[in-house]
C-alpha cells in the first residue's frame, strides 16, 4: 500500500481530520509535516506576508536531533550548518580578551548541530508547501468553537471551520490570548532584553563570533558559513518596559537608549539597527501555564511554554513538541481530548527543567558589576592554561546536555 493510499484509508476513519495552525516559523511547519505523515489535514495561517527571514543561530542538541531524524530533515539541516569555528571576547580598544572553541560556547557534543532559524525554517516550508495549505498576510480573528469543531474567523480570509486549532504563534501568542485570556496572567520577566538583526560585516568575521561584554550589557557581532552578512546582538539587563512588540520604531529606540555612549563597534551596530528589515527586540521571559490546551484548541512551542533565548533550547523543544502533538493525535485516531493530554503528560517534566536551566542562564548573560565582570574576563584569559580547564568545559556542557535530553520521545508509527 503506497503512502498516498495509507493516508486515504487513515482519513476514512480518523475523527478530527482538519486542523488549524497559526504561526509559519518552526513549530508550526514541523507540526504540519508530522500531520500529513499521518494523513490529517493541515492548514497554516501565518501574519507576515511571506516566510520570515533572518533570526539568531539556534542549537540542535539531542533529542531535537533525533527528531530532525525521524522528520527526514536532518541531511537538510546538516548541509545548512553554521559551520562556526569559534569565538572571543574584546575589549573597548577591540583587543582580545579570551578566544574558545565554537563547541564550548554552544555546549555542543558530537552529533549536536547549530542553524540559522531562517533556514530552518526555509527547510520545513520546503518539505511541506506541495501538500500543505499556507495562508500568509493573514490571522486569526476570533475563535468559536462547539462540540463538533472550531468555527474560524480571519483578518482577511474567509470564514471557516477546522476540527483542531493549534497555536505555534511564539511567545505573544494571540491564539494563546484569544483562548486563555491576556498574555500577562502566564508571562514571567527574566530581567533582561535582546535583539539581534543582519547588517554588513564590519570585522570581515569569518565562521566567528566576538563578544563585547559591559556591565549589565553585552553585545556580539557574528557570520556564519556561507553568509556575507554578519548578525548584531544585543542583550541588557532591565525591569520590565512598556512598549508594542509590534513597533519595531519603538523597540530601536529603547535600544538606542540602552548602548548610547557605550565604545568599541556599538555606535556602528546601533547604525546598523536603524536600516535593518529583519530588526528583533523581545524581553527574556517564560511563559508559564498550568495547562496548554483548552477544548479544541491546543498549544505549541513558545505559545505554551516559552524557554526564552536564554534556554538555548527554544528551537528544540518547539520540533520536539510538534513531533509529539501530531503523533499523540495519530496515536488517539484523532481523539483530540485524549492526545492533547497525553502531549503535555510527555512534554510537561522537561519543559520544566528547560525552564529552570533558562532562569539560571539568564543571570549570567549579563554581569551587573564592573568588577564581576573583571573577574569574569580574567578567568576566561586565563582558562585555556587552567590544569582543570577540561572539568570546566564538562561542566558546562553537562548542564546543557541535561536540558537537551530532558523530553524523551518514543517512536510514533505511521
Amino acid at each position: 500500500m503506497t503512502t498516498t493510499q495509507k493516508q486515504n484509508k487513515q482519513q476514512s476513519s480518523r475523527r478530527n481530520q482538519t486542523v488549524l495552525i497559526s504561526g509559519a516559523s518552526i513549530g508550526g511547519p514541523a507540526l504540519a509535516l508530522m500531520l500529513r505523515r499521518y494523513g490529517f489535514t493541515p492548514t497554516v495561517v501565518e501574519r507576515a506576508p511571506e516566510l520570515r527571514p533572518g533570526g539568531y543561530k539556534v542549537d540542535l542538541r539531542g533529542v531535537s536531533i533525533d527528531v530532525c531524524e525521524r522528520m527526514g530533515i536532518l541531511d537538510d539541516v546538516r548541509r545548512a550548518s553554521t559551520d562556526m569555528r569559534g569565538g572571543s571576547y574584546v575589549d573597548d580598544a577591540g583587543t582580545t580578551i579570551a578566544t574558545m572553541p565554537a563547541d564550548f560556547f554552544g555546549g555542543r557534543v558530537d552529533g549536536d548541530d547549530e542553524i540559522m532559524r531562517g533556514d530552518l525554517a526555509r527547510i520545513l516550508y520546503e518539505r511541506t508547501r506541495d501538500d500543505v495549505e499556507y495562508l500568509f498576510d493573514d490571522s486569526i480573528a476570533t475563535l468559536t468553537e462547539d462540540a463538533d469543531g472550531v468555527d474560524v474567523t480571519f483578518e482577511r480570509g474567509e470564514p471557516r471551520r477546522f476540527d483542531l486549532v493549534v497555536g505555534a504563534d511564539g511567545l505573544h501568542s494571540h491564539t494563546r490570548r484569544l483562548t486563555f485570556g491576556d498574555e500577562k496572567q502566564f508571562k514571567r520577566h527574566l530581567g533582561a532584553y535582546i535583539s539581534i538583526f543582519t547588517a554588513p560585516n564590519d570585522l570581515g568575521l569569518d565562521r566567528w563570533e566576538t563578544y563585547h561584554a559591559l556591565p549589565n550589557k553585552l553585545v556580539c557581532a557574528y557570520s556564519s558559513g556561507g553568509e556575507t552578512s554578519a548578525k548584531n546582538l544585543f542583550v541588557f539587563g532591565a525591569p520590565e518596559l512598556s512598549y508594542d512588540h509590534r513597533d519595531a520604531e519603538q523597540q530601536k529606540k529603547l535600544l538606542a537608549d540602552a548602548f548610547t555612549g557605550d565604545g568599541w563597534q556599538i555606535p556602528t551596530m546601533l547604525h546598523n539597527a536603524e536600516a535593518a528589515d529583519d530588526f528583533y527586540f523581545d524581553a527574556i521571559s517564560l511563559i508559564e501555564m498550568d495547562r496548554w490546551s483548552k477544548g479544541r484548541v491546543v498549544l505549541l512551542g513558545d505559545a505554551a511554554h516559552c524557554a526564552s533565548p536564554a534556554s538555548g533550547q527554544g528551537t528544540g523543544l518547539a520540533l520536539i513538541g510538534a513531533y509529539i502533538l501530531a503523533g499523540e493525535l495519530a496515536a488517539a485516531n484523532g481523539d483530540h481530548t485524549v492526545a492533547f493530554e497525553r502531549y503535555e503528560r510527555e512534554m510537561r517534566p522537561g519543559v520544566e527543567l528547560n525552564q529552570k536551566f533558562a532562569e539560571s542562564m539568564a543571570k549570567e548573560m549579563t554581569v551587573g558589576s564592573r568588577n564581576k565582570l573583571r573577574l569574569r574576563m580574567a578567568l576566561l584569559r586565563m582558562l585555556p592554561y587552567m590544569p582543570w580547564k577540561n572539568l570546566i568545559a564538562k561542566k558546562i556542557t553537562e548542564g546543557v546536555q541535561e536540558a537537551a535530553h530532558a523530553v524523551p520521545v518514543k517512536q510514533y508509527a505511521f
